[in-house]
């Protein structure tokens, strides 16, 4: 069982990934909300086949999940999206629960929508990377190949940057070089360590 349970939350393109690598480096356990939610939707899975029924057998064309066509689908479409993440959340909380359980020490969870997810995952501490819609959209341009409107689409998609930080415990700002990045999540790191010893 997890001993100390942190959430990493952060918009768009914040730089999340980087710190969850930094801090398991750092010694935590790093579990990543995306990559559960990838394996809850492996063809053949509970959550294929409710996809399936909602959106269509088009989108396992290939026996695996078209992430594209469906991320096309319910960004254009507000009920769509919901429909979608009432598949999905029961499903990810269920399994991520079930690492949360199989894990010792400090776990990281990774999630980007945890604002928006209503999760009741009991976590410990929350931590935001914060980078400023400027930062977002240039690097969802520039890395990610995205038009100008998609890339603010994606970002006006999601929780507000004060949203977030109104239920953090820790804020990092991630508008810096790698280097200062890697300083900024070592003080965070230190900090949980402290909350975690309390």
């Amino acid at each position: 069982m997890a001993d100390f349970l942190v959430a990493l939350t952060g918009g768009i393109a914040s730089g999340k990934s980087t710190v969850g690598s930094f801090l398991a480096e750092l010694g935590a356990t790093v579990i990543d909300s995306d990559q559960v939610a990838r394996e809850v939707v492996i063809d053949g899975s509970d959550g294929a086949n409710q996809i399936i029924e909602a959106f269509g057998q088009a989108l396992y064309e290939t026996g695996e999940l078209d992430r594209k066509a469906l991320a096309e689908l319910v960004f254009e479409d507000n009920s769509k999206r919901k429909q979608l993440e009432q598949i999905l959340h029961p499903l990810i909380q269920s399994r991520s629960k079930q690492l949360f359980a199989e894990t010792e020490g400090i776990v990281v969870y990774m999630i980007p929508l945890l604002v928006e997810s209503e999760s009741d995952y009991p976590f410990d501490a929350i931590v935001t990377v914060e980078a400023g819609e400027d930062n977002q959209l240039q690097r969802l341009i520039e890395f990610r190949g995205m038009k100008n409107d998609e890339a603010l689409m994606r970002i006006n998609a999601q929780a507000t940057k004060q949203e977030r930080i109104e239920v953090a415990d820790i804020v990092i700002d991630s508008n810096c070089d790698i280097h200062e990045l890697e300083a900024r999540t070592k003080i965070a790191w230190n900090k949980l360590v402290e909350m975690s010893q309390r």
